[in-house]
């Protein structure tokens, strides 16, 4: 009997884990296609108004712009504002969900952790 016989495998830390709820993954679902559609929407109204206040001054490179049938003319600046607002939202969803599973989730310690002390 050889290590990669079947039934020489021992079981997988898999089916030791409970299934993630349906409900969980659609919300990741909803965020991924949620966050970057307001982040985009606040990115056009940042960088207007930052046209008008002078915040920042931007680069003659992100001053550029092209077409988009369905949305019309998209700056360089307002994506490049998009990128920062999605990883900064994702960065605060992150941090929340891990406070929240720390306070709310499962026990440190599994059954198969031996007891601490």
């Amino acid at each position: 009997m050889t290590k990669y016989d079947p039934t020489y495998q021992p079981k997988s830390r898999r089916s030791i884990l409970p299934p993630v709820h349906p409900v969980w993954r659609g919300i990741g679902c909803v965020l991924l296609i949620i966050l970057p559609i307001v982040s985009f929407a606040g990115a056009k109204l940042l960088v207007q108004a930052n046209a008008k206040q002078r915040w920042i001054q931007i680069p003659a490179e992100l001053g550029g712009s092209f077409f988009v049938p369905v949305i019309g003319r998209v700056l360089y600046a307002d994506l490049a504002v998009t990128v920062l607002l999605i990883v900064v939202g994702f960065a605060l969803l992150t941090a929340l969900y891990a406070i929240f599973y720390r306070m709310l989730g499962i026990p440190r310690y599994g059954p198969l952790d031996s007891p601490p002390g």
